[in-house]
């Protein structure tokens, strides 16, 4: 569909999938990975996309452009296990047609 992005997302096993991610329907990064189910329920997105719990911080690994981000984002991250340069939480990065060939790897699970 031309509203659906690629989007590689290595799991916590190591595994890559290419996944299709809709533009139109106001999703983020977190809910992607939870709709393909790759990952354990209940271990990403805990805190329900508020930027509160950094379950579902990945790593970008391709030079995508992101939106800046949010002071809220950045505290959560300042707090976080695994943070890497590289790292974001997955429910501050919302479906976009920018987002076409991202590739993320998820992080460890704190």
């Amino acid at each position: 569909m031309e509203q659906d992005v690629k989007i590689r997302i290595t799991d916590r096993e190591g595994v890559t999938h290419e996944v299709l991610a809709p533009t139109d329907m106001a999703m983020n990064l977190m809910e992607v990975v939870r709709s393909y189910e790759l990952a354990p329920e209940g271990t990403i997105g805990t805190c329900g996309g508020m930027a509160m719990c950094a379950s579902c911080q990945c790593y970008v690994v391709s030079d995508t452009e992101l939106p800046e981000m949010q002071d809220d984002e950045e505290a959560m991250l300042s707090e976080a296990f695994y943070v890497k340069d590289n790292s974001r939480l997955g429910c501050q990065i919302h479906i976009t047609h920018a987002l076409e060939g991202l590739e993320v790897e998820l992080a460890p699970e704190s």
